[in-house]
């Protein structure tokens, strides 16, 4: 594949579709839409190798000028430090269209936001975010410790060993209908690499970062990296096995609740029964992804 071309992800109901754009022309927006293949994520007539370099690779910590290698059908849009990954994503969704990836050069933090293009209605696309968020602690779990444990508190944030090193959010546009396919949705993430406070260890016994966490060298660069290849992997999972792989991934990776059991309904809430209780709860993923849990505004980051 050439670096002239590019290829769309579509979160659909059977998973992910590539589409070609037409040669370039000074036009970065334009996009035929004519489809490649209606289910499957091509170029050229061939699948992309999913399982190809899943594996971490050896690096120093990233720096913010380190080189960034994504896979295809990926675009960087790479950010100045004090850019905000998610909002430019968002921003820029629309023209530049799936796969692009927004990237801030950060030294503490990862800090990345891609652009997918839903082929259903948004009531149930937005189910593309347990994707995401699967990829995303897949991508941490590539270069955690034996034993260290990467998990979620539901819907969006993500914890090494209890410790919040951050989370997910989904944006979609605000004039979407929900029984229609919106133009666009962007997932964006933060996960917390170094810690820089200063504080006595203990003052801030809830939120972690990777560097306390034995992970080495794994720097904002490796975790970009390693989610994309995930995420291709996790829609591939959607498209052969449909969602319900997914969201059962996603079960096993929630934090644990004795006593419970817990289920995905089609439109993404979360279904919870509990021992001895007649009624099951029902959370509205919708509701929920309205504002992240693991954000602290003030700070830019993850909570402490």
């Amino acid at each position: 594949m050439s670096s002239h071309e590019q290829i769309r992800i579509v979160f659909g109901e059977s998973g992910i579709r590539g589409y070609s754009p037409p040669k370039a022309s000074g036009n970065e927006g334009a996009d035929s839409r004519r489809p490649l293949c209606s289910d499957k994520l091509l170029s050229h007539g061939k699948k992309w190798k999913l399982e190809v370099r899943l594996s971490p690779t050896v690096h120093t910590r990233s720096s913010i000028l380190e080189p960034v290698d994504l896979p295809p059908p990926f675009r960087l849009v790479r950010l100045r430090e004090r850019r905000d990954a998610f909002a430019h994503a968002i921003d820029i969704a629309e023209k530049s269209g799936a796969g692009t990836l927004t990237y801030v050069g950060r030294f503490d933090l990862a800090e990345f936001a891609v652009v997918l293009e839903p082929a259903e209605p948004l009531c149930t696309a937005r189910r593309a975010f347990y994707a995401a968020m699967v990829a995303l602690t897949d991508a941490l779990r590539a270069y955690a410790p034996p034993n260290k444990q990467v998990a979620i508190d539901w819907p969006d944030a993500v914890r090494v060993d209890g410790g919040l090193v951050g989370g997910g959010q989904l944006g979609w546009p605000s004039s979407a209908k929900e029984d229609e396919p919106p133009r666009w949705l962007v997932f964006g993430a933060m996960i917390r690499t170094v810690a820089m406070t200063e504080a006595e260890a203990g003052v801030h016994p809830l939120a972690s970062a990777l560097d306390q966490e034995g992970f080495g060298e794994a720097g904002a660069v490796q975790i970009t990296e390693s989610f994309a290849r995930h995420l291709m992997l996790a829609t591939e999972t959607w498209h052969v096995d449909g969602f319900d792989a997914v969201a059962r991934e996603f079960l096993s990776l929630l934090t644990d609740e004795p006593q419970t059991s817990r289920a995905i309904a089609d439109n993404g809430d979360l279904l919870v029964r509990r021992v001895g209780v007649d009624a099951t709860e029902r959370h509205d993923l919708r509701k929920y992804l309205r504002s992240s849990s693991w954000l602290d505004p003030k700070l830019g980051g993850p909570r402490l």
